[in-house]
C-alpha cells in the first residue's frame, strides 16, 4: 500500500499519442493502457513509476508530479494551510479524484486518492 505524500504518478504531455508510444514500447519496452483519444497510461512494472502522456489541449503542459493521499480532504487542508495555492480544486477522474496546487516556487504539482466506490 503507498503512503501518504509519496510520489505515484507522473503526467507529461503526449503531442502524438501513437507517436509517444511507439517510441516508447520500442526504446524501453513500456506497455500502455488508453483511457480515451488524448489520454495513455504506462505501468510501473516497465517504467519504475505509473504515469501517463495526456495530449488533450487543456491538459498538461509540463511534467506534472502527482502524489498520494488517503484522506484527501485533510490533504487539500494540509497544502492550503502550508501556503499552497490551489490551481486546481477536487475534482473526479477515471479512478478516483485529485486536485492540483503550486508550492512557493511556482512549481505545479497534483494530490490524488483512489476511488473508494471502485470504480
Amino acid at each position: 500500500m503507498i503512503g501518504d505524500s509519496k510520489i505515484s504518478y507522473v503526467e507529461l504531455p503526449g503531442t502524438d499519442l501513437a507517436a509517444t508510444k511507439d517510441f516508447y514500447a520500442s526504446a524501453f519496452g513500456w506497455r500502455f493502457t488508453d483511457y480515451g483519444p488524448t489520454y495513455t497510461a504506462f505501468g510501473d512494472a516497465e517504467a519504475g513509476i505509473d504515469g501517463g502522456f495526456d495530449a488533450d489541449a487543456d491538459g498538461v503542459k509540463v511534467p506534472l508530479v502527482v502524489l498520494f493521499a488517503h484522506d484527501l480532504e485533510a490533504m487539500f487542508a494540509k497544502v492550503t494551510g502550508a501556503g499552497g495555492v490551489i490551481t486546481r480544486p477536487i475534482f473526479a477522474f477515471p479512478g478516483g479524484r485529485r486536485f492540483h496546487f503550486r508550492d512557493p516556487s511556482g512549481n505545479e504539482l497534483a494530490v490524488f486518492t483512489e476511488d473508494s466506490s471502485g470504480n
